[in-house]
């Protein structure tokens, strides 16, 4: 089952001032304050900063749909006409990603929750 698209990633060059910036516009404190990953949960939709996103490919936002079986959603969006940009990946935790892109060059990007 899809469950929606409640995480939303940005790729930042630098994240004390993207951080600064967003805390300002969301009115609070991050609740995960990492080099690595900055990110806020706000009244449900968790949106995060990636130093690291540059480097690997992103050149603006990505909006992550939470799916119960990664695997699975992939295969389908592949049979389906996508291609893939970032083979499912554990960032943590058992937390699960992926991403590909449509015809169009829109990207998707899939999360399962451990």
């Amino acid at each position: 089952m899809n469950q929606g698209m409640r995480t939303i990633i940005y790729p930042v060059k630098d994240i004390a001032r993207a951080k600064k910036l967003y805390g300002e516009l969301f009115g609070a404190k991050p609740v995960m304050d990492e080099p690595y990953y900055v990110g806020w949960n706000i009244e449900g939709q968790d949106v995060g900063l990636d130093p690291n996103g540059h480097s690997q490919g992103l050149t603006g936002a990505i909006g992550y749909w939470h799916v119960d079986d990664i695997e699975t959603i992939l295969s389908d969006l592949l049979t389906a006409g996508a291609e893939t940009l970032q083979e499912v990946k554990d960032v943590g935790g058992g937390k699960m990603i992926a991403s590909v892109k449509d015809a169009d060059g829109n990207i998707i990007g899939l999360l399962q929750a451990p």
